[in-house]
């Protein structure tokens, strides 16, 4: 980077939601003077605050399997990696253990349990029987595959019972994404890092042939020679902006997400005996939540619409029939759930690359990077995902070509090395993905 260049900060990012923060610390603890700019008034306080904070292991690739259980080991020592006391409390992390359905889509997870195997990450292999000794209010009938409320065959089985399911004990959520995001915002401005809220940004400034900072709303400027695009759901607009969108083989897009939010069964302390359920023969994921309740998201079935939506700042944020739909998928695996008549939960948006898994790249404008494509499947991944950003701008701004020879992000638990090509914005899409939540 240029030297003569006009600067503010070393890097500004552009969001602060999980990934933002995370983003900035790990840049702010290798000694970048960074800024993170949102429109929102606090970290967190967009998609990341709505999210079900799911912790998961079980993905049907050993290097998925590894970044997540990379992960997993920073959210049970959390208060280690953010290095300093936030007067509001800690962000906890909740283990529930997770009940994996088998199904023909998962190809019976097969897949997964080789990836679990690699790497070490214990399970139990469950029929039928073995679920509902883990959850006795399980209805292991088979009823997918998932179809829509119209359709004759809804609620109805579709076979005998399920083929059985995993059980992997270590998964769970943590129970305050929001005050997660504010953590790590008091240990990144301990290493110097600087947030600006309600801050929107509208041009990303150039200068001799690369980023040179961004235009705010109240027409000032930032100037910095990074730039890098943690947008969530407004990632596609930033890009747009930046102007590279169109050198980008995997784009971003924003998708409307609904999680219902429902009570338990009658006599039934969910809290105690609940646990996370990924459910592709009903469609679905939940998990236990405060309160005796379940939150209940959907799996994105083929037979559902997926409703895209063009404008991140103005699109319908109330329920639609997706709501019920989802609850009366998830009352045929769990018996006597009620679904009731007043519609409780979250509406908000999914930042969605379109293959499901996120690009953390580069761009052809030197110096504006992305973290995108993430919603939905990635705040497990939110202390790693930092890490092998600033490992990637650092690589970067020293001279190496990302593109033609792909940074090689170590994990010091697993011991793996990451190749950062996987998540290229000049990838293919990718065949094996799931293209829904689960990733």
């Amino acid at each position: 980077m240029s030297e003569a260049m006009a600067r503010d900060y070393d890097a500004i990012i552009i969001g602060a939601g999980v990934i933002g923060v995370c983003t900035g610390f790990e840049l702010a603890k290798r000694g970048f003077r960074t800024l993170n700019v949102d429109k929102l008034p606090a970290a967190g306080y967009g998609s990341t605050s709505n999210t079900c904070a799911i912790i998961r292991l079980h993905y049907s690739t050993p290097d998925g399997v590894a970044m997540a259980r990379e992960s997993y080991f920073y959210w049970l020592d959390w208060g280690k990696y953010v290095g300093v006391p936030d007067p509001s409390g800690l962000a906890r992390y909740v283990n529930t253990g997770c009940l994996v359905t088998k199904t023909e889509k998962n190809h019976y997870l097969q897949r997964v349990k080789e990836s679990l195997d690699e790497l070490h990450v214990a399970y139990e292999d469950l029929d039928a029987e073995g679920m509902t000794e883990k959850l006795s209010v399980l209805d292991t009938r088979q009823f997918g595959p998932p179809v829509t409320e119209e359709d004759p065959g809804f609620g109805r089985p579709s076979g005998g019972n399920v083929a059985g399911a995993l059980y992997i004990p270590e998964s769970g959520y943590i129970n305050d994404p929001q005050l997660c995001c504010h953590n790590v915002q008091l240990g990144c401005e301990a290493h110097g890092g600087e947030f600006r809220f309600n801050t929107e940004v509208t041009e990303i400034l150039r200068e001799d042939g690369r980023v040179a900072g961004v235009r705010l709303k109240d027409g000032s400027e930032v100037r910095a020679p990074v730039v890098v695009n943690v947008g969530g759901p407004h990632s596609f607009v930033i890009n747009r902006m930046a102007g590279v969108e169109e050198g980008m083989n995997i784009k971003t897009r924003a998708l409307k997400q609904e999680v219902c939010h429902v009570p338990a069964p009658e006599g039934v302390d969910y809290n105690v005996v609940g646990m996370l359920i990924s459910d592709s023969d009903i469609g679905c994921y939940s998990r236990p939540e405060v309160g005796n309740h379940i939150l209940i998201g959907s799996e994105d079935p083929p037979c559902d619409d997926l409703e895209w939506v063009e404008d991140p700042d103005d699109y319908d944020n109330t329920f639609s029939y997706q709501w019920r739909t989802q609850v009366l998928r998830e009352a045929q695996r769990v018996k006597g759930l009620p679904v009731p008549e007043a519609r409780q939960g979250l509406v908000d948006l999914y930042d969605v690359s379109d293959d499901w898994i996120p690009i953390y790249d580069k761009s052809d404008l030197p110096g504006f990077y992305m973290a995108v494509g993430t919603s939905g499947n990635q705040f497990k991944n939110a202390p790693v995902a930092g890490q092998l950003m600033a490992e990637l701008i650092e690589a970067v701004e020293d001279g190496r070509d990302h593109d033609a020879d792909p940074v090689q992000f170590h994990m010091k638990y697993t011991r793996r090395d990451c190749d950062l090509g996987f998540f290229s914005r000049l990838r293919t899409m990718n065949p094996d993905s799931s293209y829904s939540v689960i990733g």
